[in-house]
């Protein structure tokens, strides 16, 4: 992936959601990878929090967090499966501003060189809420790692080229 490196990193700032019933500080692999991964890229992370799978406080996490000026993107892990608890995407959905589709396509596609046919097992989306990005990965310590390095950490580089997530930070709100 092109970097160009004559231009300045732009840090942002990013908060981590992990959703999960089972999950707890001291267990939570998920999210201290994508922290460690956020930080060594060269970002903030401002927040991080675990939140149960339960669709009103999935929705209630992301409108909060994402009317926060300070931050800039939220990602989530954990809830994109298919049994009866994973809401993630049903959250994200009822509340999203715009949906950023080529997100869970291109997560499944980087999955499937990965895992394979279970990759179609991913519901894993993005969107805009209030003018904040937020990526939803699945639980799995794999996949996080997988929606980190092959995709956010370029598209969250204002180096990246032709183009990434934040150049275009500023222009969110236009009407």
């Amino acid at each position: 992936m092109p970097i160009d490196t004559s231009i300045d990193f732009v840090p942002i700032n990013i908060a981590v959601i992990t959703i999960s019933d089972s999950r707890t500080k001291e267990n939570d692999t998920s999210g201290d990878t994508l922290e460690k991964r956020i930080t060594d890229a060269g970002h903030t992370m401002i927040k991080r929090t675990i939140i149960p799978d339960d669709v009103t406080q999935i929705k209630d996490t992301l409108n909060t967090m994402s009317k926060e000026k300070e931050i800039d993107c939220i990602i989530t892990t954990g809830g994109t499966g298919l049994t009866g608890r994973d809401t993630t995407p049903e959250a994200v959905k009822a509340i999203a501003n715009k949906h950023i589709d080529g997100f869970g396509e291109l997560f499944r596609q980087v999955s499937f060189e990965k895992i394979g046919t279970s990759a179609i097992q991913s519901r894993a989306v993005a969107a805009l809420i209030n003018s904040t990005y937020v990526f939803c990965l699945p639980g799995s310590t794999g996949a996080c790692k997988d929606g980190w390095d092959e995709i956010l950490q370029y598209q969250l580089d204002i180096r990246h080229k032709p183009c990434n997530f934040v150049e275009i930070m500023p222009r969110l709100n236009e009407k």
